[in-house]
């Protein structure tokens, strides 16, 4: 590991190239560039979770670390591992303060790997328009976590909204063996069409929304959102048959009940995975996944999402002056209000 303290970009590519000669056959076959967009408090997770997927993608890792972004003076702390605690990828961990957090970009691209596509993933709440982070306009594919943000359901609108194919949330990686055993049980009604449909799941849940989106879109029904309070998750998935018989998933720890109408229960394995599992299966695709669209947008009230342009175009934002001027309509409504 190489640590470099108050460093510029130019120094970091330098001292990544050294490293690269050193480690040998460590850094090859790079699949892809991941860029992590991610608060200090989280590094270590998101560390964690990179090293899982680098395991099944090797790839350079470029932490980007934003904070104190109204402090007076520039910095830029790194550090870079090749082939060491993060596994078989070139990793860069940046740590930027003041203005120069504003534009990371200009550390970040000379350190992106040619030819080759890249993937931003916030591990955190992401930008309200991710045009406005330059990080993520570079990226073919760009993942978020709606579960992060303070109302996970109107994050995911806001992702509806905001959406451009190669867009994706870890919420809909999360229903991957959900629908996969749900559409397992479509297998068994081929002779009955299903009507009804049906989701238990806490009232702010994202997976349960595009769980509901997903089924909207496949079948053409709006499915219930039977909401409680009980489980702290997704908790069942029920559906109907014109001819009456039911069939439902039910969640037990890490399996699932199914049961069907006239049949003897089955229990499946529904194992929750580890973050770096579900970075891992987002990784594998690296266009546009057309299914998660459909269900956003049925979610959403919103079609067409995949017809979207995928090319973003950048909007300069500076969130300091945007704080700024939102702390002025605030002082000036309070004397307003005073008078």
């Amino acid at each position: 590991m190489i640590g470099l303290w108050d460093t510029t970009g130019n120094e970091v590519v330098k001292a990544l190239a050294a490293e690269r000669r050193s480690a040998g056959g460590v850094a090859s076959g790079m699949a892809l560039t991941l860029i992590v967009v991610v608060d200090e408090k989280r590094v270590r997770e998101a560390e964690a979770a990179a090293t899982i997927a680098a395991a099944a993608h090797p790839c350079r890792l470029l932490v980007v670390v934003r904070s104190d972004v109204d402090r007076d003076r520039n910095r830029l702390d790194a550090e870079i591992v090749v082939g060491g605690r993060l596994g078989p990828c070139e990793a860069v961990v940046m740590r930027m303060y003041g203005r120069l957090a504003l534009h990371a970009e200009s550390v970040v691209m000379p350190l992106l790997v040619p030819d080759v596509p890249v993937v931003t993933w916030w591990h955190g709440e992401p930008p309200n328009e991710i045009a406005t982070d330059f990080l993520g306009v570079v990226a073919d594919r760009r993942i978020t976590d709606s579960a992060q943000a303070a109302d996970p359901i109107e994050a995911l609108r806001l992702r509806a909204r905001d959406y451009a194919p190669g867009d994706t949330d870890l919420a809909w990686t999360r229903i991957t063996p959900w629908r996969t055993l749900v559409a397992g049980a479509f297998d068994t009604t081929t002779e009955a069409q299903l009507t009804e449909a049906a989701v238990v799941a806490p009232p702010t849940d994202p997976t349960a929304a595009l769980m509901r989106g997903w089924l909207r879109s496949r079948l053409g029904i709006k499915p219930r959102w039977e909401r409680t309070k009980e489980f702290p998750r997704m908790r069942e998935v029920q559906l109907r048959c014109a001819n009456g018989d039911e069939l439902t998933l039910t969640r037990d720890d890490s399996m699932a009940v199914f049961r069907r109408t006239g049949q003897e229960d089955r229990v499946l394995p529904l194992v929750r995975r580890p973050l770096g599992d579900e970075l891992a299966e987002e990784l594998r695709r690296l266009g546009s996944d057309q299914v998660y669209a459909e269900a956003l947008g049925a979610f959403a009230g919103l079609t067409n999402l995949d017809r979207r342009s995928g090319q973003r175009v950048h909007v300069w934002k500076d969130p300091s002056t945007a704080q700024r001027a939102e702390a002025g309509v605030t002082a000036h409504n309070s004397t307003s209000t005073g008078s």
